[in-house]
């Protein structure tokens, strides 16, 4: 049996180069990653409503699409956002207080989230949120979702001692009004005559 020396070269060359190349794509893609290191995400967002769609694969949740609006707390300032998203989990709006880890992938344009994996604790997920960021926040009363001035809300949080992205993550002055605990009271009624 005679072996052909000079295919078997050529033939180990173009395996070794298909690794390389592989390699480097893997390196590629491991630094596009994107970190789930909750101390990488210097901002916090604070989700008040979203809307969105789940799309399936063969029964699999494959893609999660929609919208949404909330606050976005950025050293000592705040900002209201709009924002739309397509996620490869579904996630929830915020609960109380409750604020999301973040950063900014392009600022002003692109903000990427860190979500909690329901049911897995210590276990994340990133989600980019395409930002409209807007010169005033939201704020709920009376139930509804309102905006006001950030020089407002910030007065707001000074009084009530909260500062997500300082560790303050609930009002820590009981005594101080809540805007968002104020509830539709129904309307004072007229004596029977």
């Amino acid at each position: 049996m005679l072996v052909n020396w000079g295919h078997m070269r050529s033939t180990t060359r173009r395996l070794v180069s298909c690794f390389r190349a592989a390699l480097l794509l893997l390196s590629a893609a491991a630094l596009q990653a994107e970190s789930k290191n909750v101390a990488d995400y210097t901002l916090r967002i604070r989700i008040y409503s979203k809307n969105s769609t789940t799309f399936y694969h063969n029964r699999i949740e494959e893609e999660s699409k929609g919208e949404g609006r909330g606050n976005l707390f950025e050293g000592d300032d705040v900002h209201g956002v709009d924002f739309n998203f397509a996620c490869d989990e579904k996630f929830k709006a915020s609960f109380g207080y409750e604020t999301y880890p973040a950063k900014w992938k392009k600022p002003g344009q692109v903000l990427t989230v860190l979500l909690p994996v329901f049911g897995k604790a210590n276990t994340y997920f990133t989600c980019n949120l395409n930002t409209d960021v807007k010169d005033f926040v939201y704020d709920r009363h009376n139930g509804r979702m309102t905006s006001e001035p950030e020089a407002k809300y910030k007065a707001w949080m000074r009084k009530v001692d909260y500062d997500p992205v300082h560790g303050k993550d609930m009002p820590s002055k009981p005594d101080a009004a809540d805007p968002e605990s104020v509830t539709d009271a129904p309307a004072p009624q007229a004596p029977p005559q």
